[in-house]
């Protein structure tokens, strides 16, 4: 499938047409924290909360959205259709014949808590789920994109980390380092943090 990633500049302007709290995420979330790009990336990523799902079709109105079900299979996601937990992916381009170039993740919420998909018991209040740049482009915490990208760490993951080490304040180091044990007990990242 052919990726031509939206630069940031075209995906703020669409998405800050919702009301819905939003993010950039992945690769990008840690270059917008550190302050300058370091690497390539094959897509964008968006996050919504999964009880503000539709606002991807108020965002890309003209748009095709397609949903990834696990495991593996894009299917057109409907108008107004509300995707279940597990389906936790969006694809979306301009058209059938244009490359994708968004994709937005669904996480989701308990209350005004964000709930963490790789382990329920990590939370944080929605409020703090992410930060802003100087100039209005929201971003997912620091932190907590790192916390996604621990899992399985890849080679752009390991980059990703090393590059935000140093921009990490203590509070976020200690809020990785807890979420790090509590999913996993051990991890290679701890014994930097």
């Amino acid at each position: 499938m052919t990726w031509d990633p939206a630069p940031l500049s075209e995906v703020v302007e669409l998405f800050s047409r919702i009301r819905a709290p939003w993010w950039i995420a992945g690769g990008y979330a840690i270059e917008l924290a550190v302050g300058h790009a370091f690497r390539n990336h094959g897509d964008v990523d968006v996050l919504l909360l999964r009880r503000d799902q539709l606002a991807v079709q108020e965002a890309l109105a003209t748009w095709e959205w397609w949903a990834a079900d696990p495991p593996g299979t894009l299917r057109p996601w409907r108008r107004g259709e509300l995707l279940p937990p597990g389906v936790d992916d969006i694809w979306c381009r301009p058209s059938a014949s244009a490359p994708w170039r968004i994709q937005v993740m669904l996480d989701e919420t308990e209350g005004d808590s964000w709930v963490s998909r790789r382990d329920p018991a990590v939370r944080r209040a929605v409020t703090e789920l992410g930060a802003v740049t100087a100039d209005g482009i929201p971003y997912l915490a620091t932190e907590v994109q790192l916390f996604v990208k621990a899992r399985h760490p890849r080679p752009k993951d390991e980059l990703d980390f090393l590059a935000a080490l140093p921009v990490l304040n203590p509070a976020q180091r200690q809020w990785l380092a807890d979420a790090l044990r509590q999913t996993f007990g051990e991890h290679p990242w701890l014994d930097r943090l």
